[in-house]
């Protein structure tokens, strides 16, 4: 996935409010920027990180500017747009990158399924009766080289493995799908420090039968693209190995 154009530099004065950031420009002008990302960004968001914006030129957003990349203080560049993950494994599937989650001819999104009203981020269908429901996390958090899920206490995500879980159990086949937006990571592992219940939650689906697959992402300047596929650990990890 392309930037359509280049993006506007800048250094982050602070994140507030969630969906807010405050960017020092190049030129020295200080704008607010949306920040698509409702997660804590740990390790994203330290003031003074080197960031980079998108322009929507639009006339009625009232932040026309929206926060796509942060590097990090290790040098890594990160997607911290959330709002990417769907389309950059859409992309992949459909490029061949995702070996997995081939032999579909079709992909819809946000459709309605479950027991508890959500909606699966991708439906993957074959003629009448096969299909596979692929949902997708956006993952930003690393430490040492290992990627992990959730940065913040997540219910939704929780429900959302229940609904993968019970989908198994109608005999339908279910994927979570760890979108890793940066290039630094060698193994995906859930969280346990920042939400046991949806650590305790991945190893309950996956015991059920969803299949739990992650890609990590090339970020450059003018795009980002899955590229490699890294393993999922699930296995609980001591607390001081993803904390601060």
């Amino acid at each position: 996935m392309d930037f359509p154009e280049a993006l506007l530099e800048g250094v982050l004065i602070r994140r507030y409010q969630r969906f807010l950031a405050d960017v020092r420009l190049a030129d020295g002008c200080v704008v607010t920027a949306y920040t698509p990302n409702t997660g804590s960004m740990k390790g994203c968001c330290d003031p003074g990180s080197r960031v980079w914006l998108s322009d929507s030129h639009s006339a009625t957003r009232k932040y026309p500017l929206t926060w796509e990349l942060v590097e990090t203080a290790s040098g890594t560049l990160v997607g911290i747009n959330t709002g990417l993950s769907n389309k950059l494994v859409d992309e992949a599937i459909g490029n061949g990158t995702i070996s997995e989650l081939q032999d579909y001819d079709r992909v819809r999104s946000e459709v309605r399924y479950g027991r508890e009203n959500s909606r699966i981020d991708l439906l993957l269908q074959k003629g009448e009766g096969n299909a596979c429901y692929v949902e997708v996390k956006n993952v930003t958090l690393v430490k040492g080289d290992a990627a992990y899920f959730p940065d913040a206490i997540t219910i939704r995500g929780s429900k959302h493995l229940r609904e993968l879980a019970a989908m198994r159990e109608q005999g339908r086949r279910a994927v979570i799908f760890f979108c890793v937006q940066r290039a630094d990571a060698l193994q995906m592992r859930p969280a346990d420090c920042i939400d046991p219940v949806y650590a305790a939650g991945l190893r309950d689906a996956i015991t059920a039968g969803v299949e739990a697959y992650a890609y990590k992402a090339d970020v450059t300047l003018s795009g980002i693209a899955l590229r490699h596929a890294i393993p999922v650990l699930p296995e609980r990890q001591m607390c001081q190995e993803n904390s601060d």
